[in-house]
């Protein structure tokens, strides 16, 4: 017996017992609630936390994607941001907060949505922060969500018939589920959504698919900070000319040192777009 079965056993019968089911109801209950503030730059953030994987995001706020948090730091105040891979809405929470923008939190999934919507009460932005539970892609249709992970704050997931992954190989997927998907013409089309003066985008492998998806909308905005595997020559090659084609340059592409140091994330940068 290996050793994860007999923990998943011994816990399956430990919950046989009522009041073990009452502790553990409870400490599930109470992880959810767990919740840690974050002082940067003069500014206090408060996030839930129910996991280790959402406290190593928090205690990676500042080191994970400096190059985000300046983008944000340099946008207009009162500006119109699209956050498209929002996870659990840090960069949504900071830019609403920081820069008083007005926040479209695109993230679809089932497991990041809850957590999403409790940081934006938490930090009590519930006017600048609206969630959009959908996933976008370069057209209108049923398709499924390929996840790797079902933890709170799990990432790497992509929504397509060929659940392809940041690297644009075949991902390692443990969860899916059919839903919509949309386009951004569409979400400002026939949704009613603002259309953005701002795009910050990271979805782990269909970003050039979901820019296909926005030609329209991609003519009139600002700018973009968007995350481009080098590797994965199709997605850096079709989004440059989409993005070129919109009329606007590279700047500049950057990453931490922390992601110099994540061999399966080295060729990953986030790429700023400017008009």
């Amino acid at each position: 017996m290996n050793f994860k079965k007999f923990v998943t056993d011994f816990i399956d019968l430990l919950y046989k017992v009522k009041i073990t089911r009452l502790l553990f109801d409870r400490v599930v209950s109470m992880s959810m609630k767990r919740e840690f503030i974050i002082n940067y730059k003069g500014n206090d953030f408060v996030f839930t936390s129910p996991n280790s994987l959402n406290k190593w995001r928090l205690d990676t706020f500042s080191t994970k994607e400096p190059e985000t948090l300046n983008w944000i730091d340099e946008l207009p105040s009162n500006s119109i941001l699209w956050d498209i891979g929002a996870n659990v809405g840090l960069y949504s929470v900071y830019a609403a907060k920081v820069r008083n923008c007005m926040v479209y939190s695109f993230e679809p999934s089932i497991f990041n949505l809850e957590l999403l919507a409790r940081n934006i009460f938490l930090n009590d932005l519930q006017r600048n922060i609206s969630i959009v539970p959908l996933p976008l892609s370069n057209s209108i249709g049923l398709n499924i969500l390929n996840m790797t992970s079902t933890e709170w704050g799990g990432a790497i997931s992509t929504f397509g018939s060929e659940a392809i992954g940041h690297d644009g190989k075949l991902m390692d997927k443990i969860f899916e589920f059919r839903t919509l998907g949309i386009s951004m013409d569409f979400a400002v089309e026939f949704l009613n959504i603002p259309v953005p003066d701002y795009i910050k985008m990271d979805v782990d492998g269909i970003e050039h698919l979901i820019l296909m998806g926005g030609k329209n909308l991609l003519k009139s905005i600002k700018g973009v900070i968007i995350e481009i595997n080098d590797d994965f020559v199709e997605q850096r090659e079709t989004a440059t000319k989409l993005l070129l084609d919109a009329g606007l340059k590279l700047e500049k592409k950057l990453h931490s040192e922390m992601i110099e140091t994540m061999q399966e994330f080295k060729a990953t940068f986030n790429q700023i777009w400017v008009r």
